[in-house]
């Protein structure tokens, strides 16, 4: 019994060092992913705007950034974490700095006018738009919330959801999952080698208890001898 319980032991204190090994690879993994995120940020060179109190801020105001944070938080239903945001490190490189840097862009488009100009009388469902300069709100469209069929629309959604717009737009939707895939990355080597170390002190706690010295059997004791009576 004992000899198989150490065997056991041993065998899972070995597949516990694999577990390690396996944590430790894909802690390397991670530490390159980071390493290349981080690389890729500094190349782009951009960073998030605070104020000396250390609030973001948006074109100098801290109104414009909290209207940021809301489209993220509640329109998109991403939970911007503020220990990814530091006024100290401004650079975009974390998961809640790509989805803020994104919600701008996005902002900026959905709240933005253009202007749309007509060289000709156009009518279009029973309503005549006169040649000349228009001043159309995006009005918090999105590109298929337009009319691309009006007038005014059809150019205005042209001239507000540009293909820059677009390509930022999924550039940095990009970084955000890359920068949380990596943070879940982190966290399934933790468990991996959490878990390898857990079989490892399971496997030598076995091989200890089946090397416990074994309790010294009792001397049974001696038989006494009957002298039995002469026979006559």
């Amino acid at each position: 019994m004992t000899a198989r319980l150490k065997l056991l032991g041993i065998i899972l204190a070995i597949i516990g060092i694999g577990f390690i090994g396996i944590g430790a690879f894909a802690a390397l993994q991670v530490k390159a992913g980071n390493d290349s995120l981080q690389a890729f940020s500094e190349a782009q060179n951009v960073t998030l705007t605070y104020n000396e109190d250390g609030q973001l801020v948006d074109r100098g105001e801290v109104e414009g950034a909290q209207a940021i944070i809301d489209l993220v938080e509640n329109d998109w239903n991403y939970s911007l974490k503020s220990w990814e945001m530091d006024a100290n490190d401004p650079l975009v490189n974390t998961g809640s700095e790509y989805m803020y840097q994104m919600g701008l862009v996005a902002y900026h488009t959905l709240y933005g006018t253009n202007e749309v100009t007509l060289t000709e009388p156009v009518e279009y469902n029973g309503e005549t738009f006169e040649a000349g300069t228009y001043e159309v709100a995006t009005d918090g469209r999105y590109w298929a919330d337009f009319d691309r069929m009006h007038p005014l629309e059809g150019q205005a959604r042209e001239a507000a959801w540009t293909p820059t717009a677009h390509a930022l737009i999924g550039e940095l939707g990009v970084g955000s999952v890359t920068a949380n895939v990596l943070v879940l990355g982190l966290g399934t080597a933790a468990i991996a080698a959490g878990l390898g170390l857990t079989l490892i002190l399971a496997g030598l706690g076995m091989v200890w208890v089946s090397r416990a010295d074994k309790p010294a059997l009792k001397e049974a004791p001696a038989i006494e001898k009957i002298d039995e009576p002469a026979t006559v």
